[in-house]
């Protein structure tokens, strides 16, 4: 039988009937008030959302408000896909949203969007499509030393999601997200290059965040990705040139960019020392594999800079995978932090503070919140300047 043009549509979704049925589970208040957030103590595990049967999960949001800048690394977002023993994602909560060293950079892309708020929150979206057919759970467990959310210890969040009555096609694949770290790598000879990505089973690869503190200085980038497809030996399938290739940057990016699927967006330097983030989301070309694959890429030409990495994967794949490597400490975990910070923080907070006792005017509360945007970009000199400035 001849299909209708309709079936052609790009946004046919939009207007065929599906039988699917969507849901939300989030932070509202369960007593009526206006207090919509939850509060995740030090040391616990909050549950973010739990469902059984078949669904999927097709947009989450998080949102904190004048949290301490390591609060995106002290939460460690896992989710448990029908009833599984481990986590196919095990993520820090900034890294998975793109937030790369714990600095906030406004992002627009395909996949991962961060928005503003007032200068001292951002909303963290993410538009991975996350199947199930038997259950799901999603968590965040906080390793603070105060609840998550800094001043106002208040988490915010949504999870979307559709459920169906029917179970999900055989081929439907489990989405997995991991973080990597190595710091610091070695900058001699021929020694193994940074590995992102080391998955068995078959799938498909659809994002990589790649995050680099450039402690040597100079230009880093000569660093080649290599792709072993299947367990293939070098030379790989897939060759890269460069680093900013990956990432679909002209030669030596100086400064920011997000576009939909790639972007450099946190160069902190002009000549390229410091923190560096950079994200790529194979949507539209994603990495296929049948039996496995790993992810590397070179620190500097032929691995001669000594510099730290960490990086977050994202894939499909037919379960079980393979055990995730263990997370580190807390302590190892923490993102790269200046001399100047804690002296930025301490007059930060303390602006705060005395803004709340303003109350109920706020105008004294939106400045210091407008500051806020200089604080968790990670410019702490602005943000002392400012907050001196009065």
């Amino acid at each position: 039988m001849e299909r209708h043009p309709l079936h052609h549509h790009p946004l046919r979704s939009l207007f065929s009937h599906t039988g699917a049925r969507s849901c939300r589970s989030s932070s509202w208040d369960r007593t009526g008030g206006n207090r919509d957030f939850i509060t995740v103590e030090p040391g616990t595990t909050a549950v973010l959302f739990e469902h059984e049967g078949p669904g999927c999960i097709t947009h989450f949001y998080c949102a904190l408000a004048f949290p301490e800048l390591t609060d995106y690394r002290d939460a460690i977002l896992r989710c448990h896909w029908d009833g599984e023993p481990t986590p196919s994602v095990e993520v820090p909560l900034g890294d998975f949203f793109a937030l790369a060293h714990a600095r906030i950079r406004l992002l627009q892309s395909s996949m991962v969007t961060v928005n503003p708020g007032f200068g001292a929150s951002h909303g963290l979206n993410a538009y991975f499509p996350m199947p199930f057919s038997a259950g799901a759970r999603i968590t965040i467990e906080h390793r603070g030393d105060q609840p998550l959310g800094g001043l106002l210890r208040a988490l915010w969040f949504h999870v979307d999601y559709e459920t169906y009555e029917a179970p999900l096609p055989a081929d439907a694949l489990r989405f997995h997200a991991q973080w990597r770290q190595e710091k610091s790598t070695v900058a001699v000879g021929p020694l193994p290059n940074v590995q992102l990505l080391d998955v068995v089973g078959a799938g498909q690869m659809v994002g990589l965040l790649l995050e680099i503190n450039n402690v040597a200085g100079g230009w880093y980038g000569e660093g080649d990705d290599m792709v072993f497809i299947d367990g293939e030996r070098w030379p790989p399938a897939i060759h890269g040139t460069g680093t900013e290739e990956i990432f679909g940057g002209g030669a030596c990016p100086a400064r920011e960019y997000a576009g939909p699927d790639h972007g450099f967006h946190l160069i902190e330097s002009p000549d390229y020392a410091g923190l560096v983030g950079a994200y790529r989301w194979f949507v539209n070309d994603p990495i296929r594999f049948t039996r496995a694959l790993r992810w590397t890429v070179e620190h500097g030409h032929a691995n001669n800079f000594a510099n730290e990495y960490a990086s977050v994967a994202y894939w499909y794949q037919a379960e079980p995978h393979a055990p995730f490597p263990a997370l580190p400490e807390r302590d190892a975990l923490r993102p790269p932090l200046p001399p100047i910070y804690d002296e930025a923080r301490t007059a930060f907070f303390t602006a705060f503070f005395e803004a709340l006792k303003e109350l109920p005017s706020q105008a004294s509360l939106l400045r210091v919140a407008a500051i806020g945007e200089s604080f968790y970009a990670g410019r702490f000199d602005e943000t002392l300047q400012r907050l001196r400035a009065g």
